[in-house]
């Protein structure tokens, strides 16, 4: 009897372990035809299993504000312990964090929307500097021989990918030269294709997605073009690119930390009396390209 007593007693302990288990949401602005994102999803699936909570992971395929701020009020309306959250529009995005926030959900941003985080109620940011990173890549481009640029934005709804583009064109001293293309790869290779036939001086091309950089190459290539190509983030195909001298470089912006280092912040404050770190956590920028692309090639889109 002592012993069924005693099993009985480890087993209601174990439920209600289980039962008191830490559940995190993410909430992410696309996913769809882009690798960027199985990265960051895998960065917080990784984080919540090293603590041990539960994970969840939504996102709104068409890329649509309104959707997406539908999720992150059903994902408050869950009452889980922690909410990350994409933030590449805040005006659309911010009623429902801060509703999640003034009912005592603790939201962490990444990725996109670092100057609106605070704003929004947020704790902090993950994620890297956009502008800064832009500057960077036009930097190098200037210093590479280009003249005379444009930008590939697959994403017109996203402030974070406007700000790539501006701080690019801001680096080279030039006026903003920046064409959508959405997330279709065909509809980026022919609008891509188009605008390097209308202007024969273009010698520089900064795609501000890894998809987008595979189908601007394709472009490239079809008109014959010679074109100095810049990417953003990692994907294998960014990879053999950069190895095959089709593309400089890519910025990387290490999109795992921003799934992962979320997770882990949210678990500490939950856990440790509300500890934090003193500042928001940059992912990058840092570049890759062929001095050392054969040392994280394969990582990408894994862990890259």
């Amino acid at each position: 009897m002592n012993r069924l007593t005693t099993l009985c007693a480890g087993a209601l302990m174990l439920a209600g372990s289980a039962a008191m288990a830490e559940r995190y949401v993410m909430i992410t602005h696309t996913q769809g035809t882009d690798p960027f994102w199985p990265v960051v999803e895998k960065g917080g699936r990784d984080a919540a299993a090293a603590v041990g909570a539960e994970f969840e992971y939504n996102f709104d395929a068409s890329g649509d504000m309104a959707g997406m701020a539908k999720l992150i009020e059903a994902a408050a309306a869950s009452q889980p312990d922690g909410i990350v959250v994409s933030l590449p529009d805040a005006a659309a995005l911010g009623p429902a964090i801060k509703a999640a926030v003034d009912a005592g959900i603790p939201v962490i941003t990444m990725n996109s929307g670092l100057e609106s985080s605070k704003e929004v109620g947020a704790l902090m940011h993950v994620g890297q500097p956009e502008r800064d990173a832009g500057f960077a890549a036009g930097t190098r481009a200037k210093a590479e021989g280009v003249t005379k640029g444009l930008c590939l934005n697959q994403e017109a709804f996203n402030t974070a990918l406007v700000d790539r583009c501006t701080g690019y064109f801001d680096a080279m001293g030039a006026e903003l030269n920046q064409i959508d293309v959405s997330n279709d790869v065909t509809q980026i290779e022919t609008r891509t294709a188009a605008a390097l036939q209308a202007d024969a001086s273009i010698d520089g091309v900064l795609a501000v997605g890894p998809h987008v950089c595979e189908a601007a190459n394709k472009a490239i290539k079809s008109v014959g073009a010679t074109v100095h190509l810049a990417c953003f983030d990692l994907s294998p195909g960014v990879m053999d690119m950069i190895e095959a001298g089709d593309a400089a470089f890519t910025i990387d912006q290490q999109q795992r930390l921003q799934g992962y280092m979320p997770i882990i912040v949210l678990h500490l404050y939950n856990t440790n009396a509300g500890l934090l770190p003193g500042a928001n956590i940059p992912s990058g920028p840092g570049f890759v390209d062929a001095s050392n692309a054969a040392s994280v090639k394969e990582q990408a889109g894994i862990n890259r």
